[in-house]
């Protein structure tokens, strides 16, 4: 059987979810009503069943996200939640707390968050036999530590290819619950890698000054498909739970093309069924992103920041001149349209935006110029015609369909089979009388059996098998499709796709480490059982559950200051920088040259509201 690859988009919410498999999705993944790392992206069992209802009839999947780590008041209440989604239909549930394991759960397949940090053959070898079916990988793997995950496992491997990233390792980073209680592995980051920082030197020499040195440009591995594929990716996922309708639809129609032409050039197949028909052509520069980045695939390399602005800049349209009265002129102005977003950044270096009121003779009227010069750069980050476009025509998904008209006895009979592996048919009774005009006879059988329309499907292929031509009434075709297609959807209802089941099965098979630090984000005490039967022997609680954090990294990243400022020592030892925020607090980066990792440390910074311990913690 050829290896199958799955599309995997995200959604905020029912109608997003419905969007993306409408525009090809194979998959989407959406928060669960509580314990998601995304809080702002919560959803009712309710919603999630209706979206797999939608789903299974494409054989597409849902996958519910429950991917925070949880106290011991909340296991109790996630275990019935996962039980509720397994039975609205979910196909599986994404989980980062391993303690979920010694709770008893339902069937549903699991799938290791990457907030459980799966970066070695060693620790994504180790969830396979512990009994998960998926492992979403670090985002910050290269091509060759992907195939060295995959050349010792045979668990299905997924991986982020389009979105925004986290700067720090992904479940390891405790910024923004020292700095105000916020924890990322509670689903409540407060994104301090946006902000802005100064970085100095250890003798106070200003090195930056306002910028969002910590900021990262989003991925878009969309050039990478075929060589994930090879190296063992089976799910291409791409962030945005938080994304709006327009960017799903852009970015999943995308994607799907791109995965696409994968598909065919290497023989591989499809995760699901139908063709996704879309009324505009898809453009990732044209929704929210910071530039973009193929991240650590090939390396380390430098140029994977976005230090100017964490928002979205757009896509750049030229430089202006002759400026006055509210208006500017630049080469390409007839590319703007009234209505369009456009940004610059100002005398100070700040990002600041209008909106385009008129374009005429290459000049272009807006209502906001205040600090733009002539020669400064513009950028669109609003096509209103795109927009419109992707919100008015959307996307169609139809199921390719095969026809085979032909004569019995008492009539005609049409019979019609699609992608799903279904079959139907309907009957045409009656005297079959002989056509006085041939050709036109059978011009009409064609025409009339192929008016696929507006229906859920599109003619693969139409056969006729008659001993000669024969006039039959249009009115008497067009029923005899209908009744042909609703036979054969009644049929696909008929056999709804069969769910994976995987009971939980606990085993001690022995985990890589024997000892485990804070980042581990041990939160209870069925975490801490469920490591201890796996052979771990010291169990340091998670930071949420009141470790003690003083002096130790709140974020660790491959991601280098150095590097990217042009300071890299090529692996010799190096001096700590120092970040400054706009509150005057300072953080301390230390280096690894020889792993080329970079650790952000507080100075003189105490953890704000810890959690007091559940009984049976260390």
């Amino acid at each position: 059987m050829n290896k199958t690859l799955e599309l995997l988009a995200p959604a905020r919410d029912l109608a997003t979810g419905i969007d993306a498999v409408n525009c090809g999705a194979d998959a989407v993944y959406i928060g669960a009503e509580h314990f998601g790392a995304r809080l702002a992206a919560a959803n009712t069992v309710a919603d999630i069943g209706k979206l797999a209802a939608y789903a299974h009839r494409y054989r597409a999947r849902v996958y519910a996200a429950v991917n925070t780590i949880l106290s011991e008041e909340e296991l109790p209440r996630a275990q019935r939640m996962i039980h509720s989604l397994w039975e609205a239909g979910a196909d599986a549930v994404i989980i980062q707390d391993m303690g979920l394991l010694e709770t008893g759960l339902p069937p549903i397949p699991l799938i290791a968050s990457t907030q459980a940090h799966n970066a070695t053959p060693e620790k994504v070898l180790f969830l396979e036999k512990a009994g998960f079916k998926r492992v979403i990988l670090a985002r910050e793997l290269t091509i060759a530590e992907i195939k060295a995950i995959r050349a010792v496992t045979t668990v299905e491997l997924e991986f982020f290819v389009h979105g925004s990233l986290c700067v720090s390792f992904s479940g390891q980073c405790y910024l923004s619950w020292a700095l105000g209680g916020r924890s990322g592995n509670r689903g409540e980051c407060a994104q301090p890698c946006r902000k802005p920082y100064t970085l100095k030197d250890a003798a106070g020499e200003v090195l930056s000054s306002g910028k969002h040195l910590l900021s990262l440009k989003d991925l878009n591995l969309s050039r990478r498909l075929g060589q994930l594929a090879d190296a063992g990716v089976t799910s291409f996922k791409i962030e945005g739970r938080l994304k709006d309708r327009s960017y799903v639809r852009n970015v999943v129609s995308f994607y799907r093309r791109e995965l696409d032409k994968v598909i065919l050039k290497k023989g591989f197949a499809r995760a699901s069924a139908g063709r996704s028909f879309i009324g505009f052509e898809p453009d990732p520069a044209k929704t929210f992103n910071r530039g973009y980045t193929e991240y650590f695939l090939d390396g380390n390399p430098a140029g994977i920041a976005s230090p100017d602005t964490p928002k979205f800049l757009g896509e750049p349209l030229g430089r202006v001149f002759d400026i006055k009265n509210g208006s500017f002129k630049m080469h390409g102005a007839e590319k703007l349209h009234p209505g369009d977003g456009i940004t610059f950044f100002d005398k100070a270096g700040v990002l600041s935006g209008s909106l385009i009121n008129g374009v005429k003779d290459g000049r272009v009227r807006a209502d906001n110029l205040k600090g733009m010069e002539n020669g400064t750069d513009i950028y669109r980050n609003l096509d209103k015609d795109f927009l419109r476009a992707v919100e008015r025509e959307g996307a169609a998904r139809k199921f390719g369909v095969k026809l085979e008209f032909s004569e019995y006895d008492g009539g005609f009979i049409l019979k019609a089979s699609d992608e799903r592996g279904v079959s139907a048919e309907a009957k045409l009774r009656g005297v079959k009388a002989a056509a006085e005009k041939p050709e036109q006879a059978v011009e009409t059988i064609r025409k009339q059996l192929s008016k696929l329309g507006e229906t859920d499907f599109y003619l693969e292929s139409l056969r006729l098998d008659l001993s000669k031509p024969y006039f039959i009434p249009v009115s008497a075709l067009n029923d005899l499709r209908r009744e042909a297609l609703a036979a054969l959807e009644a049929a696909a209802a008929a056999v709804p796709p069969a769910r994976e089941e995987i009971p939980v099965v606990p085993n001690d098979v022995p985990y890589p480490e024997q000892d485990l630090d804070f980042t581990a984000n041990v939160f209870n005490s069925r975490a801490a059982r469920f490591y201890r039967r796996h052979g771990v022997k010291g169990i340091v609680m998670a930071a949420e559950g009141g470790a003690d954090i003083s002096g130790k990294p709140l974020m660790t990243t491959k991601f280098c200051l150095r590097r990217q400022l042009g300071l890299c020592r090529k692996g010799k030892e190096v001096e700590p920088l120092f970040l400054e925020d706009a509150e005057g607090r300072r953080f301390r980066l230390e280096f690894d040259c020889a792993r080329c990792v970079m650790k952000l440390f507080a100075e003189d910074l105490r953890v704000v509201n810890p959690v007091k311990k559940a009984d049976g913690e260390e």
